[in-house]
């Protein structure tokens, strides 16, 4: 008998989510239940999915869902990704690691919860990636790079080996860092931007 998989419910219901939307329809692990989005938001469709309530509600819903992932994207601030994460770990839900069947991610790396891995991103040998992280589309993140929690690394940026990037850091398009640098959290780096030091 075919074991059903596990619903999960996505917080945040803007253009962020219908990235995330088409990572786990593709990893097919997951159901998805619904959106959590703000109140005049109810009843609207992210490419086909309700959403179905607000924040208000995450604690009625952890009864018959215990997992959830956030779907809001971060560019200037990672506070409200901070914040729904704060309230979604004090209900007790669970945040999946959620990997693109598309991504290259390899088995010696270590990546913690919540975060997402787009498709065709690349994640080498040794790597370390936080909390809640964004790792987008045909991002590279070389050979032992730690990466902490609540960073976006955007599409095509490209993070050399044995670089640190603090926490709360957002990596624009195309940028790249060079091998060893430390970037220091909460940095935001333009996109097209190289870092050499």
């Amino acid at each position: 008998m075919k074991k059903e998989k596990p619903n999960i419910i996505l917080v945040g219901g803007g253009g962020h989510c219908t990235s995330v939307i088409d990572v786990i329809e593709q990893e097919e692990k997951y159901l998805i239940k619904g959106i959590i989005d703000s109140k005049e938001h109810l009843g609207k469709e992210v490419l086909g999915y309700k959403i179905i309530a607000t924040d208000d509600d995450l604690e009625k819903l952890y009864l018959t869902c215990p997992n959830a992932i956030i779907s809001v994207g971060q560019i200037k601030s990672n506070v409200l990704r901070v914040h729904l994460s704060q309230k979604l770990k004090a209900i007790g839900y669970h945040l999946p690691v959620v990997i693109s069947p598309l991504a290259y991610v390899s088995k010696h790396t270590i990546i913690e919860e919540g975060t997402i891995i787009m498709h065709h991103a690349l994640v080498n040998a040794g790597a370390k990636i936080g909390k809640n992280c964004i790792v987008n589309t045909k991002a590279n993140i070389e050979h032992g790079v730690v990466i902490d929690d609540f960073c976006h690394i955007s599409t095509g940026a490209i993070v050399n080996g044995d670089c640190v990037i603090g926490g709360g850091t957002f990596i624009g398009s195309n940028a790249t860092i060079s091998n060893g640098v430390t970037i220091p959290p909460n940095s935001i780096i333009s996109a097209g931007t190289f870092v050499k030091r």
